[in-house]
């Protein structure tokens, strides 16, 4: 693949950012894609190693090597039709996927990896540039009718199959806008919302039709935290009479809270009730309650979730941007013969975090402390692994100013009240109940339902709801058909 001794010759192509100075100012993207001939280079560093783990690294299976090869040759339109075949929305994941496929891949053994993820930008965005994606509208209709609730990648990427089988497809969203997570919950300054807009075109144009400001609930009384924007209710019997098979794709949505003394003083919020406004306010739907401007922020949680609250929070102008992690702090470098080819745990470090922002690990919140009903402080204790189990360290409990507090310490499952309104049956986690192989894969315990992405895995990456999201049409048209020929 590529060239033969391009992995010997050449560096791993790194993509470029914007300086911090200037992207803090703005919540536009600031990473460029590549050039012709930087992908190119990329390319061709991709060995030819025989068993490309890479493939089983990717979540949907990308068939990478051959893409690789194809940019390397400069053959473009081939490489969107082999990176198309395998995901729907490669605009998505070339920008905000982790990228397991490069811990995967066999050059990073002794070497950087192979840059797959800014290859599979580069490809979709010269794509998108020279008119090479187009409306794929089914050339027979079925006269079957789909409902897919939740317009997240997982719900869009069924939408999107269904629709080019014949299907009539439907889908529901309860915000103002389509995308799910994608649309309010990942920031502009990764993902401009103008990329889901053309799909959303596209997708149109071969049949889908986009419901929003639609709760499909019997409960509408949903928990803190969760945003619902929705100005109509469809039942589920309402789905079930109109029609013939529905499937469930909405996010992990029930966010984790922090029940420790002091949890009601005014300044603590959920993640999303910070993030998903300030989406809103970019597309000029509103303004943010919450300002973090002047002011000392404190995020719980180190994950991707509570990295954009960083990164928000400087955008805002805050005084200081402080992140804890209750887990010890991983190491800088991965021991890769033990790891690898598997995703390893070691120190990352997002582009929010190099535009300011303290880390501390292995600390946990034990108290809320505030003045006159505001927040003004944290009360924190170091942390260590004993007897296998975090213990506190005795002695080492510290005070943290802080005017703001953001909890972005993940989700626990989906809105149990929509599941309850359709009676699915749930897992032990409390997400939906269906499996991913064999016969009546993705199939829920009621008729006709079916279940993908975060509702059915729990909160996970895009890459997997896409995935996730292709399978479940797969058994959708098989249901509805007796047969089908959309790919797995």
């Amino acid at each position: 693949m590529g060239k033969p001794t391009g992995f010997l010759e050449f560096e791993r192509v790194k993509e470029t950012y914007a300086p911090v100075e200037e992207r803090v100012k703005h919540y536009g993207e600031f990473v460029p894609t590549l050039t012709l001939d930087e992908a190119k280079q990329q390319g061709a560093r991709c060995m030819d190693c025989g068993i490309p783990f890479c493939n089983n690294g990717c979540p949907v299976n990308n068939i990478i090597p051959d893409w690789n090869d194809l940019v390397y040759r400069g053959n473009w339109e081939q490489a969107i039709r082999v990176l198309h075949s395998t995901n729907n929305f490669p605009e998505f994941t070339g920008r905000i996927c982790p990228a397991p496929c490069e811990s995967a891949c066999t050059l990073g053994i002794n070497a950087a990896p192979v840059g797959i993820k800014s290859i599979e930008r580069a490809i979709i965005d010269r794509a998108w540039e020279h008119g090479w994606v187009k409306p794929q509208p089914a050339a027979v209709k079925s006269g079957k009718q789909v409902a897919v609730v939740g317009s997240g990648p997982a719900g869009l990427a069924a939408a999107q199959q269904l629709a080019r089988a014949g299907h009539d497809v439907t889908v529901f969203e309860k915000n103002g806008r389509v995308g799910g997570l994608l649309r309010y919950g990942i920031p502009d300054f990764k993902l401009d919302k103008s990329i889901i807009d053309r799909r959303m075109a596209q997708m149109t144009a071969e049949g889908v039709t986009f419901k929003v400001n639609t709760l499909v609930s019997s409960d509408q009384d949903l928990p803190k935290g969760v945003v619902n924007d929705a100005t109509t209710v469809v039942t589920p019997a309402e789905l079930d009479a109109q029609f013939d098979a529905v499937i469930l794709a909405g996010g992990s949505e029930t966010p984790r809270d922090l029940p420790v003394p002091g949890r009601e003083l005014s300044g603590i919020h959920f993640a999303l009730e910070f993030l998903i406004p300030q989406n809103k306010a970019v597309a000029g739907d509103g303004a943010n309650a919450i300002n973090a401007q002047g002011k000392h922020v404190v995020v719980i949680g180190g994950g991707d979730t509570g990295s954009d609250c960083v990164g928000t929070s400087n955008r805002h102008g805050a005084l200081s941007v402080t992140q804890l992690e209750v887990m010890p702090k991983p190491p800088v470098q991965e021991d890769k013969p033990m790891t690898w080819p598997y995703w390893p745990m070691k120190l990352r470090t997002s582009s929010s975090h190099e535009e300011g922002c303290v880390r501390e690990f292995a600390v946990s919140t034990k108290e809320f402390i505030g003045e006159n009903g505001k927040l003004t402080a944290l009360k924190l204790v170091k942390v260590e692994f004993k007897d296998g189990k975090l213990t506190e360290i005795p002695g080492s409990e510290f005070e943290l100013k802080a005017d703001l507090v953001f909890l972005a310490m993940g989700f626990t499952q989906p809105l149990a009240k929509v599941l309850d309104s359709f009676g699915v049956e749930k897992d032990g986690r409390g997400n939906i109940k269906a499996t991913t192989d064999g016969a009546g894969c993705y199939a829920t315990s009621v008729p006709k339902v079916f279940a993908a992405g975060d509702m059915r895995r729990g909160q996970s990456l895009v890459v997997w709801a896409i995935r996730e999201g292709r399978q479940c049409a797969r058994e959708v048209d098989q249901f509805l058909m007796g047969s089908t020929v959309l790919p797995r």
